[in-house]
């Protein structure tokens, strides 16, 4: 998929922004007042001065003014506060729901596209690169409004009270946004790129420490750590390159705002020793404090946006690589390979003229595929290991695409799909059998773990069904394993059960008993069971075999 361009970009970031639109308004609103309210603050000082320094007014008469002066400085820090608290509830809603339209996108785009993606990678598109949002929505859309409300405000007021030195800061201030304009087009791209490191070193962490125990089997803990190393360095680079520029920006911008000011000091300092003389009348003191004053305040917002103005750049390249999930997630449904839709047939699935291939294979694992599967159909499938009895389920369970032909699916057809290699996530027993229906009650679920034999294993654990077992089923055997993933399909209740391998490792008395409860689930369901099983083939009422890339079937008794 094409990287989005920059204006899509900013059409996401604003659609992301929606949900928070109002607080994120009213921060931006609070700013503006507090920022404009430098004025009075400005004129109480030079007021202060004036009456202090040249009317030589006793310090009762300036009560008033430093308890205005007060006041203005508690209500620009309040408004300062109530902005930011504002600001920083906008950004975590912001999020929350960006992280739950991640989690909503991959789902849509299914087991097939998530299995090629590398799991470490997409931990930092929900962390890392929604973190990186944050500085974009909590500075940089906040301040825009100061820049245009705050400077504006300062020109008026600056302009009523001498000329000269409102046409320097209009003079001026255009470098400032041209220049982050320019700086804002390599902070991007550099963004991105380190983005973009930061995700390979992410998915290449992840992966590896998934794999430790293999790979200090092997002996390859050496090479590995020298791989990470690389992919930190190489994450240090870009960081560094990304930090260069936003330094350079702040310092070019703070360059310029500097010397606009010391221009309107050298102009005020010559008008005072009557070396320069712009004005038809007198320049006092006040007035000159207040042009003083005002002048940084001037660039103030400015500076602050420079300051936040790669956090937009970083949000921008953040959302290029968040657009990759979001952007057009298909809705999983029943489907021609070709692209059809779903319609009403009397089979649960038909498979017409079907070719099975896995995505980086250079070979069909099963073609010429036809067969359709029915209600009360209770099927072996047999075969010889890698012969593609796995692969069948996967694509019938949608877990596999088909690389020619067509695989329809009953409307509102529920499917339960037990793997060999079940995944199994850190937590209780029971937590991992509320996967497959959160809202099951623990009758429910207890008589699910009953029928499909883990009981029989859990009874002699110290906490039953609320013993804690490690992340891919740490702490259970290959048999218990499938037993807790034959127990999530039993309390799934599907029209169609898909078993890989159910009884492997199981003992003959077990094996016998997961064989009785899967008949008796499946009375008025259809079931396809891959099995090297002859118990299980026997509980079949017909076997299908797997061979040379060809289903054949063939009847048995049950």
């Amino acid at each position: 998929m094409e990287p989005p361009t920059g204006a899509t970009a900013k059409a996401r970031l604003q659609a992301l922004g929606a949900v928070a639109r109002a607080p994120l308004r009213a921060a931006a609103a609070l700013g503006v007042i507090g920022g404009v309210l430098v004025v009075p603050q400005a004129a109480l000082i030079a007021l202060c001065l004036q009456r202090a320094f040249v009317e030589a007014a006793p310090p009762a008469a300036l009560l008033p003014l430093l308890g205005a002066l007060l006041a203005t400085l508690l209500l620009r820090a309040g408004m300062a506060w109530a902005g930011r608290r504002l600001a920083d509830r906008a950004v975590e809603r912001i999020r929350v729901d960006v992280r739950a339209r991640i989690a909503r996108g991959l789902v849509a785009r299914g087991p097939v596209w998530v299995r090629s993606q590398q799991s470490g990678a997409l931990a930092e598109r929900m962390g890392a690169h929604v973190d990186a949002l944050e500085g974009y929505f909590g500075g940089f859309v906040p301040l825009r409004a100061d820049v245009v409300g705050v400077p504006l405000a300062i020109l008026l007021a600056v302009f009523f009270v001498d000329r000269t030195v409102g046409l320097v800061l209009l003079l001026t201030m255009p470098l400032v946004p041209v220049f982050m304009m320019l700086v804002g087009w390599g902070a991007q791209a550099a963004s991105q790129r380190q983005l973009q490191a930061l995700t390979r070193m992410g998915g290449h962490f992840a992966d590896r420490l998934r794999g430790l125990g293999l790979i200090r089997l092997y002996g390859r803990g050496a090479s590995e750590l020298h791989g990470i190393r690389a992919a930190a360095e190489e994450l240090r680079v870009r960081s560094l390159r990304v930090l260069r520029i936003a330094f350079l920006s702040s310092a070019v911008l703070e360059f310029f705002a500097s010397l606009s000011v010391a221009m309107i000091a050298l102009y005020l300092g010559l008008t005072y020793l009557g070396m320069l003389d712009l004005r038809t009348a007198p320049l006092t003191l006040g007035m000159g404090v207040f042009c003083l004053l005002l002048a940084p305040e001037f660039y103030a917002p400015l500076r602050r946006l420079a300051t936040h103005y790669h956090d937009r750049a970083a949000a921008l390249a953040a959302m290029d690589e968040i657009a990759l999930v979001l952007d057009d997630a298909p809705t999983v449904v029943a489907s021609d390979a070709d692209g059809g839709t779903p319609i009403a047939a009397t089979p649960l699935v038909s498979v017409r003229d079907a070719t099975l291939r896995h995505p980086a294979a250079a070979r069909d694992v099963l073609s010429d595929l036809t067969l359709d599967l029915h209600r009360e159909q209770h099927v072996a499938l047999v075969g010889a290991s890698g012969d593609g009895k796995s692969t069948l389920l996967e694509a019938l369970a949608g877990w596999l695409p088909l690389h020619a032909g067509t695989l329809r699916h009953a409307p509102g057809l529920c499917i339960g799909y037990a793997p060999q290699r079940p995944f199994l996530f850190a937590g209780s027993l029971r937590d991992n059998l509320r996967m497959a229906k959160p809202g099951a009650r623990d009758a429910e679920l207890e008589q699910a773990a009953e029928t499909a034999q883990v009981l029989r294993f859990a009874s002699r654990l110290p906490e039953g069904l609320d013993t804690v077992i490690g992340e891919r089923g740490f702490g259970l055997s290959g048999g218990e394993a499938r037993r807790v993933a034959l127990a999530r399909v039993f309390l799934r209740d599907p029209d169609l059960l898909l078993l890989d391998e159910p009884t492997a490792f199981l003992d003959p008395d077990t094996e016998a008993a997961v064989l009785q409860a899967i008949r008796t689930f499946a009375r008025g369901r259809c079931v396809l069971m891959a099995t090297h099983s002859p118990a299980a083939q026997a509980a079949m009422m017909q076997v299908w075999h797997v061979h040379d890339g060809r289903v054949r079937t063939q009847g048995g008794m049950p």
